[in-house]
């Protein structure tokens, strides 16, 4: 129930569309931009075995994108997620040459990505809505590898 003037029109009734649910992606960047995006598939869940994976296509395009810092030596910053903390895990950041640098046990959770990369995607997704996951893919922008 609501007032209103006996003359005026009813208000109208939004229908509500179900969600296309959501896509987990994860994101390696640099200090020059992304490095690769991956979007885990549905139903799935990071584990160190499919992180350890992601790890080894991270060298791979570090490699080729990024040979002359990679000879420098990697240092890798991630939170302390389950999946990062695993022993597996661990072993194959050293087996790849990663030095680990260690996140901050009670820091706020605030990362250069809530700074530099949201505010981006914020942009680009503003207004665009998805009637399933296929079409979630975010557009490409320069600087984005093919890792898509």
């Amino acid at each position: 129930m609501e007032w209103r003037h006996s003359g005026s029109p009813r208000p109208q009734k939004f229908r509500v569309q179900k969600s296309a649910g959501k896509v987990l992606a994860s994101i390696f960047c640099d200090q020059d931009g992304i490095l690769l995006i991956d979007y885990l598939p549905k139903g799935q869940t990071i584990n160190a075995e499919y992180y350890s994976s992601l790890l080894v296509q991270l060298k791979d395009i570090l490699k080729e994108k990024r040979r002359r810092k990679f000879t420098k030596g990697v240092l890798f910053l991630h939170d302390n997620s389950p999946a990062h903390r695993a022993l597996a895990t661990q072993k194959k950041l050293a087996y790849l040459g990663f030095q680990r640098l260690d996140h901050p046990p009670y820091s706020p959770n605030l990362a250069p990505s809530d700074y530099h990369l949201f505010p981006g995607l914020k942009k680009q997704l503003k207004g665009r809505h998805f009637s399933s996951d296929a079409g979630s893919l975010l557009p490409r922008r320069p600087g984005w590898t093919d890792n898509l």
